[in-house]
């Protein structure tokens, strides 16, 4: 493996994309065409590595899911849901995923806003906060654009795994779009010559597997599902899409996997 040409002790997979030399976590500088080394990015912008990046951006894609999260479920209590259990409510109804409701009625939005909806405050709030914790990492590290190239993608590739595992049933959440935050989380830390195990972020994805395979009611198709996709789509945007001059080809890669995810559901349904 090659290393850091600033640092000969640090073993990196990220060159730099205007001069192709290899750089370390420290000495990435994020532009919009991929990771630069200090001397290329002093010429073009101005300099930010990537240990300061974090501190200085703010996740306001992040902050705006959870906005639009938390707006749902209050008008679905406004509509009849329940705090403890928010079925019920004309929201839900109309906005959650089924089998049915994308094969009979063709209502292919719910692929989307089944996503921004939740069964239950408990389950509102433990989505909110994984989302809260991962976009703080990961958003500032990848930019709004990629950010949410991810998260769609995951929720559409959850809603896919849905309706493949579970036809029957009626599934609501942002699971799906979180675990594959998760997912995209590793990829970008290994892209970046990062240990995701020393993180502790490998075993969180392994402890939330097992709860969704051990304790029922879990959508275990929305959240492998999920997963997948992000772990695809991080691949796409950042593993593959740094490397390249142009974030083009990547986001119609990206775009291409959610279109197959949604032409998936349809099928499946």
């Amino acid at each position: 493996m090659a290393t850091c040409y600033r640092h000969p002790d640090r073993e990196t997979r990220v060159s730099c994309s205007s001069c192709g030399r290899p750089i370390c976590p420290d000495c990435m500088t994020p532009t919009p065409v991929g990771m630069r080394c200090p001397e290329c990015s002093r010429d073009r912008t101005q300099v930010r590595t990537a240990a300061t990046v974090a501190a200085r951006s703010e996740p306001i894609a992040t902050y705006v899911l959870i906005g639009l999260n938390v707006l749902a479920f209050i008008a679905g209590e406004a509509t009849g849901g329940g705090l403890i259990q928010g079925a019920g409510g004309t929201i839900i109804a109309d906005g959650a995923l089924s089998n049915s409701s994308i094969a009979i009625g063709g209502e292919y939005w719910r692929l989307v806003t089944s996503g921004f909806l939740h069964a239950g405050l408990l389950h509102l709030a433990f989505n909110m906060y994984f989302l809260w914790f991962l976009g703080r990492l990961l958003e500032p590290a990848i930019g709004k654009v990629r950010f949410l190239a991810i998260y769609f993608t995951s929720l559409l590739c959850g809603s896919f795994g849905v309706l493949l595992t579970a036809p029957a049933g009626v599934t609501v959440g942002a699971s799906g779009a979180v675990f594959g935050l998760m997912g995209a989380a590793v990829v970008t830390m290994r892209a970046r010559g990062m240990d995701p195990f020393a993180g502790g972020l490998v075993a969180l994805i392994a402890i939330n597997l097992l709860i969704t395979f051990v304790f029922p009611n879990i959508s275990i198709g929305g959240h492998v599902g999920g997963l997948l996709g992000g772990i695809a789509a991080a691949f796409l945007l950042v593993d593959v899409g740094e490397r390249q001059r142009s974030m083009a080809l990547p986001l119609l890669a990206c775009a291409l996997l959610a279109a197959a995810a949604v032409a998936g559901s349809i099928a499946v349904a």
